[in-house]
């Protein structure tokens, strides 16, 4: 197997496939239907795969909504040229950039929804807005008393459109659990008492990407899926209501360049501490790549990686900038190539769950970690 060669000028980057990112969109959205609205969440930066040009992607390919956390995040789309509908899932402030860049904000509280009408009322418009509700996750949202309070308040608001009721599910993927249940349980009644007050909103959502792939009576009128786009999701604890029909495909491959391939001799000490000391004569390179980039200090000293189609491992620390890598079995490669750390390599395979595994974490926070230094570029 050949090296992957690093393109001039990159010490580590992220190959992005357009082509797997949009087959991933398309695969959700024939899977909950045309009658269900599909919002796709790009917050921290895509989960590090870069907002910009993910949504620009997915808007091509016919995506209408998406969902941040910010109205910072949302600016960068906008000033992108993106211009679907956008969710500000965590921020109500800054109303005057809400309006100026048409943004939709979740809100979560009695406070802000009475700031909203008041701003409203003053500029004489009658802004869209979503309301969170807590229905069991303890963050952002309205608990169920104070929720009916809130479904007679808004009777009051003229100024105020509810345009859709949302909650956010803590544990969809655990099947050993009835919080899922308990949760939707909540959600309808407060669905319920809106209605009793003639508030019937156009979309209802709960559905994450685990609650999409395993729980279709979650659905409701839209679904918020952003593991999945990215390829990735969740596996199911305990017996799923129904097996998932989602096709995915992870969208990245993350590689850094080889900076030098050194041969060492039994017994020698590397890197920091001396964390690891070569157990036999070995051809060590030094890669581009360390946890100022997003590459986990956890895997240090055995964390996997890919380097000519084969599984190699990283020897001794994690550093700032560089780490090493045992290239012993590799003896093609050369400084100028590359290791994958992420992705495909050949027939080699390494996906952000067993990273996620290997870390003790999950594969949120291994793609959400992979630093701005990182070069991102379409791959197709």
């Amino acid at each position: 197997m050949s090296a992957v060669p690093a393109p001039t000028g990159l010490r580590t980057w992220l190959e992005i496939s357009r082509e797997k990112l949009i087959r991933n969109y398309q695969s959700i959205r024939q899977t909950v239907g045309e009658a269900i609205e599909v919002a796709a969440v790009v917050k921290a930066d895509a989960y590090g795969h870069g907002a910009v040009e993910v949504a620009r992607t997915l808007e091509s390919a016919g995506a209408g909504w998406f969902a941040v956390t910010s109205v910072a995040e949302a600016i960068e789309l906008r000033r992108a040229a993106v211009t679907g509908r956008i969710l500000v899932l965590a921020e109500s402030g800054q109303l005057d950039a809400l309006a100026e860049f048409r943004l939709t904000p979740v809100l979560h509280s009695v406070e802000q929804v009475e700031e909203l009408e008041s701003w409203a009322r003053r500029r004489e418009i009658r802004p869209r807005f979503h309301l969170k509700l807590d229905t069991g996750m303890g963050r952002l949202g309205l608990h169920e008393a104070p929720a009916a309070e809130m479904a007679g308040r808004l009777s009051r608001c003229p100024h105020l459109l509810l345009e859709g009721l949302a909650t956010h599910l803590a544990s969809a993927e655990d099947f050993h659990s009835g919080q899922t249940e308990e949760q939707v349980e909540r959600f309808h009644r407060a669905v319920e008492l809106f209605a009793a007050q003639g508030l019937r909103p156009r979309y209802l959502h709960l559905a994450n990407s685990a609650a999409l792939a395993y729980r279709p009576p979650t659905w409701g009128s839209m679904v918020r899926p952003g593991l999945a786009l990215y390829g990735c999701l969740m596996p199911p604890r305990g017996r799923p209501a129904a097996a998932s029909a989602l096709a995915l495909h992870p969208i990245l491959n993350w590689r850094a360049r080889i900076l030098a391939v050194k041969d060492y001799a039994a017994g020698l000490p590397l890197g920091y501490d001396a964390a690891y000391r070569t157990t036999r004569p070995m051809r060590i390179g030094v890669i581009a790549a360390g946890y100022a980039d997003g590459l986990d200090r956890r895997l240090s000293n055995g964390g996997p990686v890919l380097a000519g189609g084969r599984r190699t491992s990283i020897v001794g620390l994690v550093s700032m900038d560089v780490s090493l890598v045992d290239l012993t079995a590799c003896p093609e490669l050369r400084p100028g190539g590359s290791v994958t750390l992420l992705g495909q390599d050949g027939g080699a395979r390494l996906d952000a769950l067993e990273l996620a595994g290997h870390c003790q974490t999950i594969p949120y926070e291994i793609l959400c970690r992979i630093g701005k230094r990182v070069a991102r570029q379409p791959s197709d």
